[in-house]
């Protein structure tokens, strides 16, 4: 059995704009019921939702007769979590908080085997489809795609040298902390923040990697696309569901 090909990675190196839905509410259920909507990709977080290993597996399984890429932000970057996540089949992750270059290299070393980095050798994994995979071991890093998460003041100014890291794919923005870091807690839209949002966009384009960011303002997103992001996260599952139920109960509750 050959190795499974990563649409979404593919589509990043040859600068294809991928449009994406971040998914918190933690089920297989939603999975499923948005994998069919027409986005290119899907972002399971396990940072900032009730997520747990057993619940990214049964994500990953409602997405994948779908035309569509799950995408797994872990919680840390931690090599122990990340080994257990691309063992389940992730074949692209999210590193949250990467601060500089050497955190950037060791998002890269987790999703690597030895002697290139410090990925644990599993055998028969849903990742190498229970042991059919011809040499999982020596290719799997050709279509593992590594995404480095920057949020904070001190990460823009490393912004280079964290793209400049062997390995790396992307890198996303990471608005809200990102805000929260330069003294605009609770806003992803300060116009104080945008023009060094811009700005970041352009330099990891500039570094020859892809851009990416979430928001659910479709202005922004698309000027966000326009100056040349690649992965852009237009909404949210939790968005969608809150402000849909306030809507309908606003329309028979006033």
């Amino acid at each position: 059995m050959e190795l499974p090909v990563n649409a979404f990675k593919r589509a990043l190196a040859a600068g294809q704009p991928q449009i994406g839905l971040w998914c918190s509410l933690s089920s297989n259920y939603a999975v499923e019921a948005v994998a069919s909507a027409g986005f290119d990709w899907l972002l399971l977080d396990m940072e900032h939702s009730p997520n747990d290993l057993v619940g990214v597996l049964s994500q990953l399984q409602a997405a994948a007769p779908y035309p569509t890429s799950a995408v797994v932000r872990v919680p840390w970057n931690d090599f122990v979590v990340t080994k257990r996540v691309l063992d389940v089949g992730a074949q692209s992750v999210l590193f949250p908080y990467v601060q500089n270059a050497d955190e950037a290299r060791l998002a890269v070393a987790s999703t690597r085997y030895p002697p290139a980095g410090i990925r644990g050798v599993a055998g028969a994994t849903r990742a190498t489809r229970f042991g059919r995979v011809k040499d999982y071991a020596k290719r799997a890093h050709e279509e593992l795609c590594v995404l480095v998460q920057v949020e904070t003041k001190e990460a823009l100014g490393e912004l280079e040298a964290i793209a400049a890291v062997a390995g790396v794919d992307g890198v996303f923005i990471g608005p809200a902390d990102l805000h929260a870091s330069l003294g605009f807690p609770g806003e992803t839209a300060n116009p104080a923040v945008l023009p060094l949002i811009e700005d970041a966009i352009r330099r990891i384009r500039s570094a020859g990697k892809a851009p990416g960011i979430l928001t659910a303002d479709e202005k922004l997103a698309r000027r966000y696309l326009g100056l040349g992001a690649l992965f852009v996260a237009v909404g949210a599952d939790v968005g969608l569901l809150a402000r849909g139920a306030d809507a309908l109960a606003a329309k028979f509750k006033p």
